[in-house]
This record gives structure tokens, C-alpha cells and sequence, in this order.
């Protein structure tokens, strides 16, 4: 008797080896699935910008990493909502600081770390989660935004990407990091912000442009959380995130799909042993 429907993974164009040396970028499902990859024993960055959601700022990011043009004064903007904190349109609010020169000081940090690390990278796994892109107007023009910083709804437009427009997008990524290979994910959570029809024209979107970049993987989370995982109890308590049992089934699936056999082994020695860190640190404290 069955119970759900599986999800048939293809076989990958090329495995993912402990061998590899891995750049994750997207939604904040690339941030579990990274830390995941980095306790297994992986070669790993993750987000070197902080979580990321749409193709453009995705696409922005791998300029910036192949071209480590330093973040500068004109980059900084405040934060609104009274926090207090300074950060740029290209970060995560992660990356917030109190002054514009502690903010350039980390995040030009980072960018030099990460840019030395894409420059060895052979593999490049990217997680977009919504085709939905805030805009604001600056000296320049309009631009995409990677996080719209808690200020004014006011200063902003958003929108939905056109096909082609995500498609591009991906694509210009993949066309910036010649030589490294590709493998694309939608991210699995729900981005309902404007209601549970745009969510789906806008996974839609992402899974179509995805389709249309020739030479990548794909490995099916989104599928698997829908398909397989099709219960609210594999959410987390916000009824958008998958839960922490849902993360690992998917994480499994991906092992068992993409990961030679012959490693399995050893990246269950290092995931022990990186549970066995966790737990000292927190007796420790």
C-alpha cells in the first residue's frame, strides 16, 4: 500500500563529491541545506551576501564574486524601523552594522574571503525561492534590492519577473561563472506575501527558467516537500518553512541521489562528529 507519491530523481549530470568545492547562494532553504553540506564534511560557502531570494539579486551576486569590486560608501544605506544599523541593498540584514564603517569594514571581508574561495570553486548550487523582485530608485536608476532593509514600503515597487527575465537571469549567472558546474533547486517554501496563486505563478516561473538553462543539475526539492511531504505537519510552526524533519528527509534524498555511494559513509562520520561538537558547546556554555 502507498502512501504518498514518490518523486523519481534523475540520475545527475555529474555527482557531488566531498572532493568538490561547493558555492551555495539562495533563499534561506540554501542556508539549511549549506550548513548541512558544511557538517557533512563538504568544502562549502555558503550566502557569502546573506540570504538570498530572487534570479537578480542571485545573478548580481555571481557578478560581484567573479568581479570583487569593494563595497563602498555610496553601498551603505540605514536601515528603517528605528534599528539603528546600516547595511547595503545587496545583503541580508544579517550583515547590518552600527556604522557605515563597520558594515563596509564586514562586508568587504566577506567579499574578499568568498571571492578568493569562487575563484576554486568547481561547482555552484543555487536555490532561488521567489520570482517576486523589489525595486527602489536610486541616483542611477531603478534596481533590484536583495532585501528592502525595513524601510518605508513607500521607497519601493515590486513586481513579478517575466519568463524571460528570470530565464536571463540564470542563465547570465551561469554564463559569468564559465567553467563551474551548475545545479538548481526551488526553494520549497512558501512565499505568501501576495497570496497562495501569485506563490505558485512565481515557483512556476523559477521551475520553467531553471528548465531552460542547458548544462545544469537539478535536484527536486521543491517536488519532494510537495509531493512526498504533502502534510502540514512537515511545516514549522510559521506553516511555511519546512520543519526540521522535512529539511533531513530532503537532505537524505539529496545523499542518496547526487552522492556516491562510497562516501556515504564518511559523511556520516563527519555529521556525528559535528552533532558531538554542537553538544560539547552547549554543555560548555
Amino acid at each position: 500500500m502507498k502512501f504518498f507519491t514518490p518523486v523519481s530523481i534523475e540520475a545527475p549530470r555529474r555527482p557531488v563529491s566531498l572532493s568538490d568545492t561547493i558555492m551555495v547562494l539562495g533563499s534561506c532553504f540554501a542556508d539549511t541545506m549549506g550548513r548541512r553540506m558544511a557538517e557533512a564534511g563538504f568544502n562549502v560557502c555558503v550566502n557569502p551576501f546573506g540570504t538570498l531570494y530572487n534570479p537578480l539579486s542571485i545573478e548580481r551576486a555571481v557578478q560581484r564574486l567573479s568581479n570583487p569590486v569593494p563595497f563602498g560608501p555610496e553601498d551603505c544605506v540605514e536601515m528603517g524601523a528605528g534599528a539603528g544599523l546600516v547595511c547595503s541593498f545587496d545583503h541580508h540584514t544579517s550583515f547590518a552594522r552600527r556604522t557605515p564603517g563597520e558594515f563596509l569594514e564586514n562586508a568587504n571581508r566577506s567579499l574578499e574571503e568568498a571571492s578568493r574561495f569562487w575563484k576554486k570553486c568547481n561547482l555552484v548550487i543555487v536555490t532561488p525561492g521567489t520570482a517576486f523582485v523589489w525595486y527602489t530608485n536610486t541616483p542611477g536608476g531603478e534596481r533590484a534590492v536583495a532585501n528592502c532593509l525595513k524601510r518605508p514600503g513607500t521607497e519601493f515597487t515590486h513586481r513579478l519577473l517575466g519568463l524571460e527575465e528570470t530565464t536571463l537571469a540564470l542563465q547570465s549567472a551561469m554564463r559569468t561563472a564559465e567553467g563551474k558546474d551548475f545545479i538548481f533547486t526551488v526553494s520549497p517554501i512558501r512565499h505568501l506575501g501576495d497570496g497562495a496563486r501569485a506563490n505558485s505563478l512565481s515557483k512556476a516561473r523559477l521551475l520553467l527558467a531553471v528548465e531552460s538553462c542547458p548544462g545544469a543539475g537539478y535536484f527536486p526539492a521543491f517536488e519532494i516537500f510537495n509531493d512526498e511531504l504533502r502534510d502540514y505537519r512537515f511545516y514549522s510552526g510559521d506553516l511555511v518553512h519546512p520543519s526540521a524533519e522535512a529539511a533531513g528527509y530532503i537532505w537524505e534524498r539529496f545523499l542518496d541521489s547526487f552522492v556516491p555511494e562510497s562516501e556515504l559513509p564518511a559523511i556520516k562520520d563527519n555529521e556525528k562528529a559535528a552533532r558531538r561538537a554542537a553538544h560539547r558547546s552547549i554543555l560548555k556554555d
